[in-house]
């Protein structure tokens, strides 16, 4: 068994695929904050596969860091393995497995930023980029802007040197470059919010006028903040997966990751420097991010949120296995056709038809055992709230979303309908499970939180809608309400529609 390291990467066994270059050759071009699993499926991947084909991009190497304590391991893990770890892409029944190599250098800045704003201080450092989750942008959740009063916010603005939250960090660093006459980087989100870039910026601009309105100016003159749309599916790896990994490949690595084969990466080509080419390795650098990243946004995530919440409810516990579910199935091919994909507007190169219908294979392999409860833990409810606005501005049909919201305030109760627990991973987890359990099936407890819905309670057919589904859900279940509102695919796989 070998332990994964750069003194044993060339003596690896056969079949593991390994960087084709040096990594001890690279250096630090990008600091990232959050190396959770996804980022190192895929920024560090597309970088890693640069890096192979183009000696220019080995200055691009990427600094990872970690704002949380959670995380911690995950650094430690990584640096007894000098920043090498292995990626495993995944069909069914086809696997290919390589050790990425882009790591350049590890940064626990979970108990102080002081090492990461100094890495972030080099001057070949040209872009900042974040996979922290929309909670890490400390917003609030009704208005999509910095929240203020968030604790980490107040607690940044007590004492700017030496910031807690990833925007705070964004805000000191671009103060200590200007004070030293440096140039301003690119700040790249590649989370999973709207306008990414956009929400961003606002909220680092919002921050550095508390703390200095000539900063902001400088920030807003100097910085980008591209947006980006990401895309590859990346469940938690799983103890399981680890062992067969090492005992099929021979090689011992504490932190793997697990993917799909399947990725895309649609970036807006605004920098405030140069950048790598990562469109030489298949990323799309565009002019408009926003038909791409609202297409992912209304087909993937409202889709992969509608059926995680429904198949946690009925008992499932992974994705696949909920789409093995023919109703479930149905109702998602549904949900797209009829509710979602009329609010996404024409997308340059993409065929909406074929798009839903790969996502629908996406789902369903079997090879990827993504949960449910990963999907209901990190996918924010703005992924069917704002499709629903849209609809309700319009004076259209929500049956499909209303019934995928539903779902999702009968599962904040904290139980599914065998009398399982459900974990809430939310910051008003108490509030919306106390709400649950006294609301029961009328909806207006839970969405009363404005906060979260805003003025959504106010719209009475919105209201009535989502009630019909929540007392459905708890009267029936969430098989039989699904029978009640689609019917089966047809011999064609056509869906029909059946509003009983």
């Amino acid at each position: 068994m070998k332990r994964l390291s750069r003194a044993t990467l060339r003596t690896l066994p056969a079949g593991l695929g390994v960087p084709g270059y040096d990594p001890a050759t690279v250096t630090a071009g990008i600091v990232h904050l959050g190396l959770g699993n996804f980022h190192r499926a895929h920024m560090a991947r597309y970088t890693d596969r640069l890096m192979a084909v183009s000696a220019e991009a080995r200055r691009w190497g990427i600094v990872g860091a970690t704002l949380l304590p959670q995380d911690a391991p995950t650094i430690a893990a990584l640096a007894e393995q000098d920043g090498l770890y292995t990626l495993v892409e995944r069909d069914d029944g086809e696997e290919h497995a390589t050790v990425v190599g882009s790591l350049t250098g590890l940064i626990d800045a979970s108990t102080s930023s002081v090492a990461l704003l100094a890495a972030i201080d080099r001057p070949e450092i040209r872009i900042v980029s974040l996979t922290v989750t929309e909670h890490g942008y400390c917003l609030d959740r009704a208005t999509k802007t910095l929240d203020l009063a968030h604790p980490l916010i107040v607690r940044d603005l007590a004492g700017p040197e030496a910031p807690a939250s990833a925007v705070g960090v964004l805000v000191e660093a671009y103060r200590r470059r200007r004070a030293i006459g440096g140039r301003a980087f690119t700040a790249l989100s590649c989370d999973n919010i709207q306008h990414n870039g956009t929400v961003l910026r606002d909220a680092v601009l919002t921050l550095a006028r508390q703390r200095d309105p000539e900063l902001a100016a400088w920030i807003a003159a100097a910085a980008r903040f591209p947006a980006t749309m990401v895309d590859r599916i990346t469940p938690v790896t799983r103890d399981a997966d680890a062992a067969d990994l090492e005992a099929r490949y021979g090689v011992a690595d504490a932190r793997p990751v697990f993917c799909e084969r399947f990725t895309q990466w649609v970036i807006e080509d605004d920098f405030a420097d140069c950048r790598p080419a990562w469109e030489a390795v298949g990323a799309q650098c565009v002019a408009d991010v926003a038909p791409y990243e609202k297409m992912k946004l209304r087909l993937l995530n409202a889709s992969h949120l509608a059926i995680a919440g429904l198949g946690r409810l009925i008992g499932y516990t992974l994705v696949d296995e909920a789409m093995r579910d023919p109703a479930l199935r149905c109702y998602m091919a549904l949900l797209m056709a009829l509710e979602t994909a009329p609010t996404v507007p024409p997308v340059p190169g993409i065929d909406l038809a074929e798009y839903q219908a790969t996502l629908i294979k996406r789902f369903a392999n079997p090879a990827i055992r993504d949960t449910l409860e990963r999907v209901n833990t990190d996918a924010p409810l703005n992924y069917l709230l704002d499709p629903i606005r849209d609809r309700l501005a319009r004076d259209q049909s929500i049956d499909l979303l209303a019934l995928a919201l539903a779902a999702w305030l009968r599962r904040v109760r904290g139980s599914d309908e065998g009398g399982q627990p459900t974990e809430i991973h939310h910051p008003l987890a108490p509030l919306l499970r106390e709400r649950a359990i006294a609301g029961g099936s009328d909806p207006r407890a839970l969405l009363s939180i404005r906060p979260m819905f805003g003025d959504l309670v106010e719209h009475a057919a919105f209201v009535t809608t989502v009630g019909v589904h929540l007392k459905s859900l708890y009267a029936s279940g969430a098989s039989r309400t699904l029978e009640g509102i689609v019917g089966l695919l047809d011999g064609d796989d056509t869906p029909r529609l059946d509003l009983r």
